[in-house]
């Protein structure tokens, strides 16, 4: 049964490089700001996968706080950059160079209405 726990572990030891390899082509290929976003929440995803394949090589509960904490902090960075990037991308947001904004962060302007959006 050991030898087949060790063939199963380094062989998913071995797919997760290789999908770490993959990844980092794709962030500095990646034809997007979302793909590179992308790509770097599946990194945090490999980087828990290679710490409980370390957990169970070594039979051990003391890296799953250190996953869960490494969870946590990518799904936040993944939501920091989907609302960057959903800002960015918000119509009515940006201004030409040398407008004038009449209302503060609306990003108006002069000539357009300036009535207050539901």
């Amino acid at each position: 049964m050991k030898l087949a726990d060790d063939i199963l572990l380094n062989g998913a030891l071995v797919l997760i490089v290789l999908a770490g390899a993959l990844l980092l082509v794709r962030i500095w290929r990646g034809p997007s700001m979302l793909d590179r976003a992308v790509s770097v929440d599946i990194a945090a995803v490999l980087i828990i996968a290679g710490i409980g394949i370390n957990a169970a090589i070594t039979r051990t509960s003391y890296y799953l706080s250190i996953m869960l904490v490494i969870a946590f902090l990518g799904f936040t960075s993944s939501v920091a950059i989907a609302r960057f990037i959903a800002a960015r991308d918000r119509p009515g947001v940006r201004t030409r160079p040398g407008a004038v904004s009449l209302r503060k962060g609306r990003g108006t302007t002069p000539g357009q209405d300036t009535k207050e959006r539901p």
